[in-house]
């Protein structure tokens, strides 16, 4: 019963904690995290031991499958080189950079274990990034390669962090049989994923209670995690897969209520997982510190602030250069990086955006015991993430400002394309209907839409048109724009839960 009431006072001071970070203009993670560490250094305080395969579980799976599935294909795939840029070189980079002090710090540390600090020091973990991007509106393209890296970033990282441990508990390495191992792993994830999302969403197809429906996806969500496990896949890459996957659906292959009411859930449930996620960050501080004597708290400080000072350097080197590469080579796809200024201003800012988090504390704590230098790792690990999340954290929002981006209205724009083309559909759809009698209607609606458009907001007539019974056509219109690539998924997001909406609205019974 302590423990529960321990969980009840640090979720509400999570709570509060968020609410003032959000007041004063602070990513909420980093008050989180230095919340929570001065929680573990309170006198009495009860350590809150939580097994570190149960922290990826619960913490790690529900946020990555909710990003993925979100995410929007097209855009991806249009910048997928500056996302494998940061997932597969700047993770690469900086696991042998981190490895390489580690052991010029430490020369008795053996290699396997240096890479291993190195692994998992390297993925940044986005959430605390993108928290700060949405509250100043940055170009379009900045927020696609910071969410694209967040999905991928984890899976690199954690397939080298578990050849390193693996390398340590057999003691041998062996390239050549081990990455057969990695690519029938990493092949082997995809496919998983995208069987089980077609199975999960055929399912809820006929699922028509929303409660039911959220139940069914969050244990599909944990299953498939604990599966991929299970199977020795990769987690966050069969979480990915399936979130991807399940995100492609059509919109009118679920239930109009359940999505609304199961979005609403998703929202509630993963910021309540992610509060709780930055508050454990700093709630480890005590165990690690209490695991390390006298000599090491003499030296392992400085090497820690060293380390971290080489995981910023590195990331914002990379991007620099990676920048600087494609614009002399003449690749750069979007016109706000065609120039010298626009390539530095978009290398600042997504170099800068490498804050550490849970997947880093939890690799570090399910380090067996025994472990080569584990106190080191760990102690690292903390500085790492509890360093960056207040240096980056902090000056990240100042630096968006301070660089002065030109407007984006790359989503606005498709957002009212695809009001326009939903309302056209609607039109049609009633063309073919009502015949001349509803040709007086389709006139009068061509003259309100000619007026919204020529205002830039097409929904007005989008909404009378669609209470006349067109929402099917006005959604297969919408998947048509986002199969041919017209719009992304965050504009396709939007115009959905407006048709959503006045869907819902039509069918609710009117009051006498």
């Amino acid at each position: 019963m302590a423990l529960f009431e321990i969980l009840l006072a640090m979720l509400l001071a999570a709570a509060l904690l968020s609410m003032f970070a959000t007041r004063i203009g602070v990513p909420y993670p980093t008050l989180l995290a230095l919340g929570g560490a001065g929680l573990a250094l309170v006198p009495g305080m009860p350590t809150i031991a939580v097994e570190p395969e149960l922290i990826l579980a619960l913490f790690v799976a529900p946020v990555l499958l909710d990003a993925a599935h979100d995410v929007s294909w097209r855009d991806l795939k249009s910048n997928w080189r500056p996302v494998l840029s940061l997932v597969l070189v700047a993770v690469g980079l900086t696991t042998i950079a981190v490895a390489l002090a580690a052991r010029f710090f430490v020369p008795e540390m053996p290699w396997a274990a240096a890479i291993t600090l190195g692994a998992l020091l390297a993925p940044p973990d986005a959430v605390a990034a993108l928290a700060v991007m949405r509250s100043v509106s940055p170009p379009h393209r900045l927020r696609v390669v910071l969410e694209g890296e967040s999905l991928l970033n984890d899976a690199s990282s954690l397939l080298i962090y578990k050849l390193a441990v693996a390398t340590v508990a057999l003691g041998t390495f062996s390239p050549a049989s081990i990455a057969p191992t990695m690519l029938l792993m990493s092949v082997g994830s995809v496919a998983v994923g995208w069987v089980l999302a077609k199975v999960v969403t055929r399912m809820t197809f006929f699922v028509h209670d929303p409660a039911t429906a959220t139940i069914i996806q969050f244990v599909a969500t944990f299953g498939v995690w604990v599966m991929a496990e299970h199977l020795g896949l990769s987690g966050v890459i069969t979480v990915v897969a399936f979130g991807v996957t399940a995100g492609r659906r059509s919109s009118e292959a679920s239930n109009t209520e359940v999505r609304v009411k199961s979005f609403a859930a998703w929202e509630t449930a993963t910021t309540v997982l992610n509060v709780l996620a930055f508050t454990m960050v700093g709630l480890q501080l005590r165990p690690i510190v209490a695991n390390l004597n006298a000599a090491q708290w003499r030296d392992y400080p400085l090497y820690a602030l060293a380390i971290l000072g080489i995981v910023i350097g590195v990331r914002l080197t990379w991007v620099l250069l990676y920048g600087a590469v494609r614009l002399v080579s003449g690749h750069q796809p979007d016109q706000l990086l065609e120039t010298w200024t626009g390539t530095l201003k978009s290398g600042l800012v997504v170099g800068w955006s490498g804050m550490r988090g849970i997947v880093t504390v939890a690799a570090a704590l399910a380090l067996p015991q025994g472990f080569p230098q584990r106190e080191f790792i760990q102690l690292v690990a903390f500085v790492v993430v509890l360093g960056t999340l207040v240096i980056q954290g902090l000056t990240l929002k100042p630096l968006l400002k301070a660089l002065r981006f030109p407007a984006d209205t790359v989503v606005a724009d498709e957002i009212r394309r695809a009001r326009e083309a939903v309302a056209l559909a609607a039109l049609q759809s009633l063309d073919d209907k009502a015949g001349d009698a509803v040709e007086r209607l389709r006139a009068k609606y061509g003259e309100a839409i000619a007026a919204a458009k020529a205002d830039h907001d097409i929904g007005i007539s989008a909404d009378t048109a669609l209470r006349l019974s067109t929402l099917p056509a006005s959604r297969r219109a919408l998947d048509r724009l986002r199969q041919d690539g017209t719009i992304g998924d965050e504009a396709f997001r939007a115009v959905e839960e407006e048709l959503d909406w006045l869907e819902l609205g039509a069918a609710r019974p009117s009051t006498p």
